[in-house]
């Protein structure tokens, strides 16, 4: 997910899609941990979109904007 993308999501949409990552994460951990994870790349394509979803959160809560060049 690109950071694009994120910033034409609204707010719901933003926490909905976090909440969403956040459980896919979960899944992920209990495959490695049980040895069924296949795509192991996915774990880290989550955690940073998940970091990526909350730093827009972040910005849009204290007002700052980033304008795309």
């Amino acid at each position: 997910m690109k950071a694009q993308e994120i910033r034409a999501l609204s707010n719901d949409q933003v926490k909905d899609k976090l909440l969403e990552l956040r459980k896919e994460q979960m899944g992920l951990r209990f495959q490695k941990a049980t040895g069924q994870l296949e795509k192991t790349h996915r774990s880290s394509e989550v955690r940073r979109d998940i970091a990526r979803l909350k730093t827009e959160m972040n910005q849009r809560t204290s007002g700052a904007s980033v304008e795309a060049k």
